[in-house]
């Protein structure tokens, strides 16, 4: 199975209401990033464990862990949680920069270092939420 059936399947998997929002959200994530690397993390370990949920990524950047090792992993994610879909913008260093800067503008999210956490996509403003994700392509 090709990652983008993966994608299609987990998004094809969820709920009406979130896998409508889910499409969108990739349509919108794929025509800001159209070249971009496609990801399917299926949120199991190496024993075939449940460690996270399944998402999707988009983009490739190298991640530098404190002890000097490097991983490639995407730039921005997307998955579904229990309350809602949370979006993951990876490639920003200064963890408080997403809240300070789109905290107050994006509307009904909850907005930590990385992590952009909302219910559906009628709660947010869309353009804020891409004027963040461009923010992480750029570091």
């Amino acid at each position: 199975m090709t990652i983008q059936e993966q994608i299609q399947d987990y998004i094809n998997s969820q709920p009406e209401l979130k896998r409508n929002d889910m499409q969108e959200l990739h349509n919108i994530i794929v025509e800001l990033m159209p070249e971009c690397q496609l990801w399917f993390l299926d949120g199991k370990n190496n024993e075939n464990k449940t460690v996270s949920n399944p998402n999707i990524g988009y983009g490739s950047y190298t991640m530098q862990y404190a002890d000097g090792k490097t991983r490639d992993f995407y730039q921005i994610g997307m998955s579904a949680n229990t309350t809602g879909i949370s979006i993951y913008i990876m490639n920003i260093s200064d963890k408080t920069y997403l809240s300070k800067t789109y905290g107050e503008k994006i509307g009904k999210a909850g907005v930590t270092g990385y992590c952009i956490k909302f219910k559906a996509l009628k709660d947010i403003n869309i353009e804020i939420l891409k004027a963040a994700i461009l923010d992480g392509l750029k570091e």
